[in-house]
């Protein structure tokens, strides 16, 4: 009689969970555009979303730190110019992406077929490849340390591409055979994870090894619904979260060397079907409460946080849950990535919990427009005064500044005070 072995695994047991309703961002006109894509990003002091707005393009920014003071006196306006513009792309642009360890290095990709890279500091293009793609681009991923690209087309071709080479290294024609959008990404043991459609307009999902595209490691057929499924992998835990367009629920996987490679481990599931999703850093995860990964879901009205937790007695911190993973620092200038060198992303610990750095060094070899840099003026001869500020010096400072803050404040308030008393005396005459 033959006993079944249940794998072992320290995530079998994640489940997920919506932030209570206080916790949600409400009043949010989510974007109507069409484009399969997120339609959302996090970090861990910000959320954007994309909103709707005629012509396309508006976002707004929130605070995750829910503790907002609006005083009356001030007014509210909104950022209408942004620090630089970069031109390039004939079409619209619907995939943006940072690299994973070069300063300032960003890449699009839009209707035009064409993927920039560009060093946001200078304004600059870096590199354009505009010979790979005979039609629209559907996604765009880094590996680990940005020497390679995976993309997918409406051609139905993965691709592999070495951008500072300009080449295509490997490609794989119909990974998945219907012809609705496939996604892919990379995960940390260089595999592509894809998702797409069988010719049966199968939703399915897919991994494979880019020394051997001719076969898939593992291929697995999942619903008949038509939500694009857009994969989100964490390379901490190799688990991926796929949430589909349209859909109510997250299904995740982790992917292990073990068949059949893909092992699926739950569903959360709520009501409402979801029109985009955002995905927090680990490093803006709550490690006391053994958080392994926080979704920002986007509804017609509202953006609701979805955290997804490991269940554990101890209140110790999770060694095994919790790796160094990627920090914010980069770990090469743009020209150093360009030039052909490759780095690792700089890790960090979450064992006390992430803090933000208050000073952050900024190395440029070139100018860098998002410099803050005071305003030119007359050359002064090197004296005393060009010295650094003393510790002591800095604070009588920053005192200062916060008495004119204060004094500004009062001011502002005594006019909104006139300013009402003047409305009242004219509505009394009246």
């Amino acid at each position: 009689m033959s006993r079944r072995v249940v794998r072992q695994s320290k995530f079998r047991h994640v489940f997920g969970q919506a932030a209570k309703a206080d916790q949600a961002y409400e009043d949010i006109r989510v974007s109507k555009v069409t484009w399969d894509s997120s339609f959302c990003a996090v970090n861990p002091k910000f959320l954007a979303i994309i909103v709707e707005a005629g012509g396309g393009g508006a976002f707004i920014v929130l605070p995750l730190a829910k503790v907002w003071q609006i005083p009356d006196y001030t007014p509210m306006r909104n950022i209408t110019e942004p620090i630089i513009t970069l031109e390039g792309h004939s079409k619209r642009v619907g995939i943006l992406s940072w690299h994973p360890t070069a300063r300032n290095v960003l890449l699009s990709a839009g209707g035009d077929n064409v993927i920039i890279i560009w060093n946001v500091g200078t304004g600059e293009v870096l590199l354009s490849l505009d010979d790979m793609h005979p039609d629209v681009i559907h996604s765009v991923c880094w590996n680990s340390n940005g020497s390679l690209l995976a993309t997918t087309c409406k051609d139905k071709t993965l691709r592999i591409i070495d951008p500072r080479k300009g080449q295509v290294v490997a490609e794989r024609f119909a990974a998945h055979e219907g012809m609705r959008p496939m996604r892919a990404v990379f995960t940390r043991q260089g595999h592509i994870f894809t998702t797409g459609f069988t010719r049966m307009s199968q939703r399915e999902l897919g991994l494979w090894d880019p020394n051997n595209f001719e076969e898939p490691v593992a291929l697995q057929e999942m619903d008949t619904s038509n939500g694009v499924l857009l994969p989100f992998y964490d390379p901490d835990s190799s688990i991926v979260y796929l949430c589909g367009k349209g859909d109510s629920s997250i299904r995740y996987f982790e992917i292990t060397d073990e068949p059949p490679f893909v092992h699926y481990l739950n569903t959360f599931s709520s009501k409402e079907p979801q029109r985009g999703m955002g995905f927090m850093p680990k490093r803006g995860l709550d490690v006391s409460k053994c958080e392994i990964a926080r979704f920002y879901k986007l509804h017609e009205r509202k953006c609701e946080p979805i955290i997804m937790t490991v269940p554990r007695k101890s209140d110790l911190f999770q060694d095994d849950l919790y790796p160094d993973t990627p920090g914010p620092e980069p770990a090469l200038e743009a020209d150093e990535w360009l030039s052909g060198q490759d780095a690792e992303p700089v890790l960090i610990s979450l064992r006390d919990g992430y803090v933000p750095p208050k000073h952050r060094e900024l190395r440029v070899t070139k100018r860098n427009i998002l410099d803050v840099r005071p305003p030119s003026g007359p050359r002064r001869s090197q004296s005393a005064s060009d010295a650094p500020l003393s510790q002591h010096t800095l604070e009588t400072l920053l005192e200062e500044i916060k008495a004119l803050r204060e004094r500004v404040q009062a001011q502002e308030q005594r006019i909104t005070a006139l300013e009402n008393m003047l409305c009242e005396l004219v509505d009394g005459t009246d």
